[in-house]
């Protein structure tokens, strides 16, 4: 006989039990996009968050501003969302105090890739954009995995329906699968050429997605500061 056999002790199914699956995580399926261009930066993100067919907050806050030139774009677990920011901020306010100065985005892409590695073991259950401009004052943009590697990209969607918005902006801004005298090259990237991309993105992904919807917060980032805009989408 086997004793280490886990099929010698079943499971007690004594009448009115109940046994309840544990689930660390919880996913709020939204969605984060972000466009670097030459003097700017854009992201944006759907405040729905849903889980199943439950709709709860319609206007839950995904987009962080971490500084005056940097944007953090968060979609996944909410709680992880709100510590991994609050240990950010934490990082960055040390830096500031050492250094007598607001941390340069790329040495704040570094301090997040670090935050999130040392969670490793049981990892944020986060898809993070950080997007923002480097101290040439070029628009720059991170995208990061669950264990804190990141790229440099000119454009990124990720979290629920990031396979749904990547393909709009791999085709618009990165020019794939195009002839690119049709288009301007990204280097002649205007922001009100890449917010109406995001928005077709997003317009696009609402009709496959049911969990992408209601609007689209948008903050885009310029020397002069942060704006925040807002579109209007399908709402059900």
């Amino acid at each position: 006989m086997n004793y280490l056999d886990n099929q010698q002790f079943p499971d007690d199914n004594a009448p009115g039990v109940k046994h309840e699956d544990s689930q660390p995580y919880e996913c709020d399926r939204s969605s984060i996009v972000a466009i670097a261009g030459n003097d700017f930066a854009i992201v944006a993100a759907d405040p729905r968050s849903s889980k199943g067919c439950d709709m709860h907050p319609r206007n839950e806050n995904k987009l962080f501003q971490l500084s005056a030139n940097a944007v953090l774009a968060s979609a996944g677990c909410s709680c992880d969302m709100l510590a991994l920011t609050s240990s950010v901020k934490t990082r960055m306010l040390m830096y500031e105090h050492a250094y007598s100065k607001t941390i340069p985005i790329d040495v704040l892409a570094q301090m997040l890739s670090m935050t999130i590695y040392n969670w490793r073991p049981f990892s944020y259950f986060v898809s993070n954009i950080l997007a923002g401009l480097n101290p040439e004052g070029k628009g720059v943009v991170y995208s990061y995995d669950s264990i804190g590697n990141f790229i440099k990209r000119n454009c990124v969607a990720g979290g629920f329906a990031g396979t749904l918005l990547q393909p709009v902006l791999d085709n618009q801004i990165d020019l794939k699968n195009v002839k690119s005298d049709h288009f301007d090259s990204p280097s002649d990237l205007t922001i009100e050429r890449a917010v109406a991309i995001v928005s077709d993105a997003f317009i696009s992904a609402i009709e496959r997605d049911i969990y992408t919807g209601d609007s689209v917060q948008i903050k885009i980032v310029t020397k002069n500061g942060i704006e925040v805009k807002e579109l209007q989408l399908l709402q059900d």
